[in-house]
């Protein structure tokens, strides 16, 4: 099944831990490539939450941003925490000596400081764990609608492989008749030449000039590559790169029979499916 590579999801939850949120976009990338923004408390649980992503997204450029705020500190008497407010008069100091014209901190920025208020010291452990729920809740949102998207351009692509087939199958179709049509104007033109030749060796170049302009390899091959972009699109798992190699093959047999076109029948059938191979190759683009 084909999975877009451009979602959002985002999930929060508030409790007496304070207000957690994820907000995680992906969009399409040729590769798997993941940027992550957290809070200062969570900075060492990244490893983990990268590889959570990476295992649910295989390609793809994700941001991740988890947003923090912790629970409202319950004040106890001053509430002030005059070891803190030692450390950093003692920090401010030590600047000042390096620094001398650095401006001293003032009192709203000392108590805006962390721990200067004498608030509970955060349970790291459980704001990993609740971050790690709610990161799982989040991907199994951004993997739903990644989903939902994909089976939009997998309709999209069947579509296009519908009329493609169809071209295909007429050009095939109609190739005795361009053959028959294309061999008769050669023998007319060399019915109005002055000079006469060998008719065996006419015989010859005309069969030459018609092997060279014979399109049903190209059809076959053609039908070949559409089938088996119709089964890659059932799939699980990863299928974008697969589907744009077949883009490419595709292609390229488009474009070897639009050389060999020698009837305007086969130009037009040519343009047409490479068109339809071009609209495909934009919305492969963005299968995962």
């Amino acid at each position: 099944m084909a999975k877009s590579m451009t979602a959002f999801g985002r999930e929060e939850i508030r409790n007496s831990l304070g207000y957690l949120a994820w907000e995680i976009r992906s969009v399409n990338h040729r590769y798997q490539e993941i940027s992550m923004r957290l809070p200062e408390e969570l900075r060492s649980a990244e490893p983990d939450f990268r590889r959570s992503i990476a295992n649910a997204v295989q390609r793809g450029r994700v941001d991740a941003i988890l947003h923090y705020q912790g629970a409202e500190p319950i004040s106890v008497g001053t509430g002030l925490n005059q070891t803190e407010i030692r450390r950093l008069a003692q920090w401010e100091m030590e600047v000042q000596q390096i620094i001398p014209d650095a401006p001293g901190l003032r009192t709203a920025e000392i108590l805006r400081w962390p721990g200067v208020l004498g608030s509970e010291a955060v349970n790291i452990d459980h704001l990993y764990n609740q971050a790690s729920g709610l990161l799982e809740k989040t991907l199994a949102v951004l993997l739903s609608n990644r989903k939902r998207e994909g089976k939009k351009l997998s309709e999209l692509l069947h579509g296009c492989l519908s009329s493609a087939r169809n071209l295909v199958w007429q050009t095939k179709k109609n190739w005795p008749t361009i053959e028959a049509d294309f061999k008769s104007r050669l023998e007319e033109r060399i019915a109005n030449l002055e000079t006469r030749f060998d008719s065996g060796r006419l015989e010859q170049e005309v069969v030459l000039l018609l092997s060279k302009a014979d399109i049903r390899e190209e059809i076959d091959r053609l039908l070949l590559h559409l089938d088996e972009t119709e089964r890659v699109l059932t799939m699980d798992g990863a299928i974008g790169r697969r589907l744009d190699f077949l883009m490419q093959e595709l292609n390229r047999e488009a474009n070897t029979m639009a050389a060999k076109s020698a009837h305007p029948k086969m130009t037009t059938s040519s343009v047409d499916l490479k068109v339809l191979i071009e609209q495909m190759r934009e919305q492969v683009q963005n299968v995962e």
